[in-house]
């Protein structure tokens, strides 16, 4: 199979967990043999060629066009956008005249109409990801430009492509009932991990000693700091009267992340008496964000809108007990309290106890870490690779027999 996948981040450029499943993917798909090529931004980075193996086969080929300065306005990131998908469609078409590609994969709402421009003139199908939805980070509200402007991009995207993927079943539904379509037409492939890349780096002792002394407890939250995540009701659970701090004693916090909700959650840590107990690290790179998932006592996870959750699988796999909010995609990756537990999403007071007690009961959080052990090893990215080239093969079939047959001499 020949397959030109599209994405607006691929490593060295790390926006989110985007570039790091579009990694995942092409790489295992070409050890699985396919033709895989990668059509991405940051010409900076490398220009064409494959990643860092000279031309040795089961090495996705990684094509970059030029990446003008990003804007931090959204109406300019958007010009921003549009701009990027021209200058992919400019390269894309000199690669589908050179490769003869068998399907188009695009990746989210940020190169559809690349995507889309490069399926019509190859006529291949085209199949498009969806990792999360405007309407869902914004909770429904997207009548006003440019939320408006984004989510009608992603209608069309959802009812365009050929077949759509999600992460999780709950994105599935979200998906058909957001953007009418036929929940037949949507397969569901999780993200994936592999425990070998969660490699910590430095002294854990001497990292673990700059947050927490050796008889307290240590929680993380990790992720964008926007209000989505749901940072705000996991503050609250650890202050107050009832809260984990003065029910625990001897408890300390950190926030990994970066994004536009955090100047709030800093003013809320101020008043509600937690900047002593507590630190906001601000963006942290990998390797210090899986040391500091090997040295904590406990993850927590206290989403809002979550198409996954593939920070509560990474604390997983590093041996940290998770505690998630029931909400989207964070109840299949904790489907049950064998391998983590949950809370109501927004119940800060449910928190603060589930947080209790995987505090305090050292005999149950063992067992969740045995457990959550051998859950993380379903979500194998050579299992989804698979997954995701019998798509390929689904779509391509369907064209092939829809195909009008050749007219006769």
């Amino acid at each position: 199979m020949r397959v030109l996948i599209l994405s607006w981040e691929y490593p060295p450029i790390v926006e989110g967990g985007l570039a790091r499943h579009v990694h995942k993917i092409a790489t295992q798909l070409a050890l699985a043999g396919h033709d895989v090529h990668v059509l991405t931004r940051g010409e900076h980075h490398g220009g064409s060629g494959r990643l860092g193996a000279g031309d040795r086969a089961g090495v996705p080929v990684i094509h970059r066009v030029p990446e003008p300065e990003r804007p931090a306005q959204l109406d300019a990131f958007i010009e921003w956008i549009a701009r990027m998908n021209e200058d992919m469609v400019g390269r894309g078409l000199a690669l589908v005249a050179e490769h003869g590609f068998d399907v188009i994969h695009g990746h989210d709402w940020l190169v559809a109409s690349a995507a889309d421009r490069l399926a019509r003139h190859a006529a291949v199908p085209m199949v498009a990801t969806i990792h999360a939805t405007e309407f869902g980070r914004h909770q429904g509200w997207v009548d006003k430009h440019p939320q408006s402007h984004i989510h009608g991009i992603e209608t069309w995207m959802a009812r365009r492509s050929d077949r759509v993927i999600t992460c999780s079943d709950y994105m599935r539904g979200h998906v058909a009932e957001v953007f009418g379509r036929d929940e037949q037409r949507i397969t569901v492939i999780p993200n994936g991990i592999d425990p070998d890349d969660l490699r910590p780096a430095g002294d854990l002792a001497a990292l673990r000693a700059q947050y927490a002394a050796p008889h307290e407890r240590l929680v993380v939250l990790v992720g964008r700091l926007v209000y989505e995540k749901g940072f705000q009701h996991a503050l609250e659970a650890l202050a107050g009267p009832d809260g984990v701090i003065d029910r625990v004693g001897d408890v300390r916090f950190v926030v990994a992340g970066s994004g536009t909700h955090e100047q709030e959650l800093h003013a809320q840590a101020a008043a509600l008496g937690l900047d002593d107990h507590g630190r906001f690290l601000g963006w942290v790179g990998d390797d210090v964000l899986h040391a500091l998932y090997r040295v904590a006592d406990l993850s927590v996870v206290p989403s809002i809108y979550e198409p996954f959750g593939l920070v509560a699988l990474e604390a997983m796999a590093s041996g940290c007990p998770c505690i998630v909010a029931d909400s989207g995609g964070l109840r299949e990756v904790v489907p049950d309290s064998f391998v983590g537990m949950r809370f109501p999403s927004r119940d800060a007071q449910a928190l603060a106890g589930s947080m209790v007690r995987l505090l305090t009961d050292e005999d149950l959080r063992q067992d969740v870490i045995a457990r959550s052990t051998e859950h993380i090893r379903r979500f194998d990215w050579a299992e989804i690779a698979r997954e995701t080239a019998a798509v390929y093969d689904e779509v391509v079939a369907a064209v092939e027999t829809t195909r009008p047959e050749p007219a006769s001499r």
